[in-house]
């Protein structure tokens, strides 16, 4: 059971692991953490790309790079939250959400619940806007497994909702750069933050209509 206890120390040591790689960020751990943060661990997106755009105007990273790995990293991240859902149901996926390790996650069944019932009203689209919105951007991939959504399809849009997301995260980290010391970086991020949940929100609440509209036009075309 020596494998066993490994886990368990590893398991407890994440946020010190954690901390270190996030002080030592590359295009390795951004693509490690934001693959990390698409499935049901707590990473935040914010500490990891913004920061790491910072590092890219002081001209030790690539901006465009640090959007490629972390969008990449998402990807692969949200592969595996649609598959579990794809493969093991919602019975499992809720047995897991209230379990010890579930809660380890900051995980519960209503949360799940959550992403299911913004996924089901939104369709499609919903893909591409639960990537921007807290609380449901690394869920949201479950419950298009649950639904068995084309797997291409939503790779596509996940896709398009993590760049959108990464992006801004990196534009609000490089303009940072230009006005606050590295030591004051992470208490602005948090102040900005909030900012940027505006941003979000009408960015999600354009792309809804967008497909809606779509929506609506291709069933008239139908009709006619």
């Amino acid at each position: 059971m020596d494998w066993f206890t490994s886990i368990i120390d590893q398991i407890r040591n994440f946020p010190e692991l954690l901390n270190t790689l996030l002080e030592h960020l590359n295009y390795g751990t951004i693509f490690f953490l934001m693959l990390l943060e698409s499935t049901v661990i707590p990473v935040p997106s914010e500490f990891v790309v913004s920061p790491a755009a910072y590092k890219a105007a002081s001209g030790e990273l690539n901006v465009w790079l640090v959007i490629l790995f972390a969008t990449l990293g998402a990807n692969v991240g949200a592969s595996i939250n649609y598959i579990a859902g794809y493969y093991l149901g919602r019975p499992v996926i809720y047995r897991f959400a209230n379990s010890k390790w579930g809660k380890m996650c900051l995980l519960n069944q209503e949360k799940v619940e959550k992403s299911e019932k913004y996924f089901d009203k939104n369709g499609k689209a919903a893909t591409i806007t639960g990537r921007l919105i807290p609380g449901i951007r690394h869920l949201i991939s479950i419950p298009a497994g649950l639904a068995r959504m084309n797997y291409w399809k939503f790779l596509l849009y996940t896709t398009i909702g993590a760049t959108v997301w990464h992006s801004i995260l990196a534009a609000m980290g490089w303009y940072l750069h230009s006005i606050v010391p590295q030591e004051q970086l992470h208490e602005k991020i948090m102040e900005y933050g909030e900012y940027i949940k505006f941003i979000i929100l009408g960015i999600a609440v354009i792309a809804i209509l967008f497909f809606l509209v779509k929506r609506v036009l291709k069933n008239k075309r139908k009709e006619a």
